[in-house]
């Protein structure tokens, strides 16, 4: 058996008032992809920040080719070989594509940088990656989130590293792009390089994985676990502690879904995204949109938000006209948004639960000209209670809490909102298996509620499973309308193909399916 190139026992890790890593023990061998799987809260990212150097453990040790070692920064894992590309991506917006690969490790010749070099270097490894087509010159700010994850792949790439850690990687990336991705990791691990590849989607894990260990509650449940071999519902259990089915909850049925739209889209287009996209949601009723990454499902709810100025068509929201492009009307009527990137998009990070909760409503608690932080907080309190928000603080950073209970969090603030038509882009996007069902159970009742919700979801069982109603996107145009029981993923996939194929593009290789169970 090959020797562990990196070994981890008994790491330990408290922050005031929590033990966020209670004895973890992991190792990982030259040339594997070794995953690691757990809840969110399960301990994952702190241990991988650990390992790239930004926390320091309070006990346990860290063995690396067979020494003891300490990782007191970033730069002294990365000088070892160890590269962390996070979830949230760590670009600079302003910066080339080029100058983020190479960021703290400039080409320079007697002390002046090389520019030209660099992007030739960059160009190099783009196109290792599959991805050409992203020019090193270009603002990292202005690629699309797929784009800015392959660049930050690329930065990990140059640093020639032995370990690279991925967390998350593939969340932004379409079917196509992850099987790209999949051939980058199984060439680097061909070459000796071992990856650690963090993911929620278990059906990745059997196709990439060699190896598995499992945290819950911050300590190792299970490690060395076959990854091909093991089955799906043992992982699962391992994973909560109990076994979950993914059982949506059941559709409504009866006179209420047969009224008239409450949101009506006409004709709406944005130039060079979508055109001709028109639809009605009911009040009690959700309505998904399935398609691949880039068929403009995202950029149709962000225009019908306000985000996006449409340049044809009409919303209407109880009858009456939205104003295109004016976010702040379309919040006035009735209308939430929870973006994809909800991170960068729809939360203050560093502030509090409560006020992420009521920054859309605050008016509702001004006193005078001043704000009432007392009912302030004693109504985010009553959401976060509602939607069982972990831990129920609602003066807790949200920076610390896990992807699902963050989730909670914007659609508790549409909640306080009273919001009448809700937008949902990837809900449950690195949210763990146990608070999806949770999520889903919540979308359920808000449309039981009389909320008309609309749903993106790159899963097509999610979509299928979560929705009253489906509208089939490709290439910016609705292809196909049914009843969500009239489908099933095959026949999705089919009018995907399809009316990508009418419309010109090149027919994607195979469906987004990304099922958590077998």
């Amino acid at each position: 058996m090959t020797a562990p190139l990196l070994e981890m026992h008994g790491i330990v890790k408290t922050f005031p008032g929590v033990r966020a890593l209670d004895g973890v023990d992991l190792d990982v061998r030259p040339g594997e992809v070794h995953c690691l799987l757990g809840q969110n809260g399960a301990g994952k990212s702190t241990l991988i920040k650990v390992l790239a150097g930004a926390h320091q453990p309070d006990e346990g040790s860290i063995s690396w080719r067979g020494e003891q070692i300490v990782l007191g920064d970033p730069q002294a894992a990365m000088s070892l070989g160890i590269a962390t590309i996070y979830q949230e991506l760590d670009l600079v917006s302003g910066l080339t594509v080029a100058d983020n690969i190479f960021l703290g490790r400039e080409r320079s010749r007697f002390g002046i940088t090389r520019p030209a070099a660099a992007s030739r270097a960059a160009s190099e490894l783009l196109a290792r990656l599959g991805h050409a087509e992203i020019r090193p010159t270009t603002e990292v700010g202005g690629l699309s989130a797929a784009s800015q994850q392959m660049v930050s792949i690329a930065r990990a790439l140059s640093q020639d590293a032995r370990l690279i850690i991925m967390d998350e990687p593939s969340a932004v990336l379409d079917n196509e792009e992850v099987e790209r991705l999949f051939g980058v990791i199984r060439d680097l691990t061909t070459h000796g390089v071992a990856v650690v590849y963090i993911s929620h989607r278990l059906e990745e894990i059997r196709q990439i994985g060699d190896r598995i260990t499992v945290l819950k509650d911050g300590r190792t449940v299970a490690t060395g676990l076959p990854a091909r071999e093991t089955p799906t519902g043992e992982v699962i259990t391992l994973m909560t502690g109990r076994t979950i089915e993914y059982v949506f909850p059941p559709r409504r049925s009866g006179p209420a879904m047969d009224g008239a739209p409450l949101l009506e889209v006409d004709g709406l287009g944005l130039g060079g995204r979508f055109a001709g996209v028109s639809f009605g949601v009911r009040a009690g009723e959700i309505v998904g949109l399935a398609g691949l990454v880039g068929s403009g499902r995202s950029e149709i709810l962000e225009t019908v938000y306000g985000a996006r100025h449409a340049t044809s068509g009409t919303v209407r929201l109880g009858g009456r006209r939205l104003r295109p492009g004016d976010v702040g009307a379309a919040v006035a009527a009735g209308v939430g948004l929870a973006p994809e990137e909800r991170k960068s998009q729809a939360l203050l990070l560093d502030d509090s639960v409560y006020r992420n909760i009521s920054i859309s409503t605050l008016g509702r608690f001004a006193r005078a000209g001043f704000l009432s932080g007392g009912a302030e907080k004693a109504a985010a309190r009553a959401q976060v209670e509602a939607l069982d928000v972990r831990p129920a603080d609602v003066t807790r950073i949200v920076r610390t809490l896990s992807g699902g209970n963050q989730q909670k969090v914007v659609l508790a603030r549409w909640l306080l909102r009273d919001c009448r038509v809700l937008l949902l882009d990837e809900p449950t996007r690195g949210v763990d298996v146990g608070a999806r069902s949770e999520i889903y159970a919540l979308i359920r009742d808000l449309a039981d509620r009389g909320v008309a919700v609309v749903v993106v979801s790159s899963e097509i069982p999610e979509v299928l499973g979560l929705a009253d109603r489906v509208l089939v996107i490709a290439d910016g145009a609705v292809i196909a309308e049914a009843a969500a029981d009239a489908l099933d993923e095959h026949r999705v996939l089919d009018l995907v193909m399809e009316g990508t194929a009418a419309h010109g593009g090149a027919a994607p290789m195979k469906t987004q399916f990304e099922g958590d169970v077998a």
